[in-house]
């Protein structure tokens, strides 16, 4: 079951036909997620003549924004879509808020820096079995430094999708920070939205790829 909460801000007029499209994944995660992975089907079998980018993200947030910044750079903006899931939903805050396209985001993280700060060490990957990294203690000051501001300068932009069920971010932060634009609060579900697929045609919807 799903609630849909009407926006505070006006709805922007239909978009351009997306040219380009971004996908950023969260913390210990990668291209190899199960939802990177079905976007990057989908683009293949429906939208194949699209810019497709899923860069494998470093540890560093400051190397993962300059990384981010780099492959959007000459991007059109009015036809730029951008897909962040978790960290990567902090992320691609700050790419629709710098660029003012639109974003989808899942279960996105409000204050990575916050939470972040309890996994300082080894941290190991989710879709690379054996491989680690070291999760600095400078990185969570680099979060700090780059959070979006509040309230967003264009919440009709983002459709966030969130879950009740979330396991790891709590809705109520999520819902607040995002209550200014298109929201999706799902009543279960979890952290990695395992019904992903479900709510697909929210996100092409709202990123003008439905057909």
């Amino acid at each position: 079951m799903t609630t849909r909460l009407a926006p505070g801000a006006a709805e922007r007029p239909p978009a351009r036909q997306l040219t380009h499209l971004l996908y950023l994944h969260g913390f210990r995660s990668s291209p190899q997620s199960a939802k990177a992975r079905w976007m990057a089907d989908w683009v293949t079998a429906h939208r194949p003549d699209l810019a497709w980018a899923c860069p494998q993200l470093p540890p560093s947030p400051a190397a993962a924004l300059a990384d981010i910044r780099a492959i959007v750079a000459g991007w059109p903006a009015a036809s730029t879509g951008v897909i962040g899931s978790s960290l990567g939903g902090f992320y691609a805050t700050i790419v629709a808020e710098r660029l003012a396209c639109r974003a989808v985001l899942m279960n996105p993280a409000v204050d990575p820096a916050r939470d972040l700060a309890a996994h300082i060490g080894r941290q190991t990957m989710y879709h690379a079995q054996g491989e680690s990294f070291d999760f600095r203690a400078e990185y969570v000051d680099e979060l700090r430094a780059m959070a979006p501001p509040a309230p967003l300068m264009h919440p009709e932009n983002i459709l966030a999708i969130i879950a009740k069920g979330d396991e790891v971010l709590d809705w109520r932060e999520m819902t607040a920070r995002y209550a200014h634009g298109p929201m999706k609060l799902i009543a279960g579900s979890d952290h990695g939205l395992a019904d992903f697929e479900s709510h697909v045609p929210d996100l092409l919807r709202h990123l003008g790829l439905a057909s």
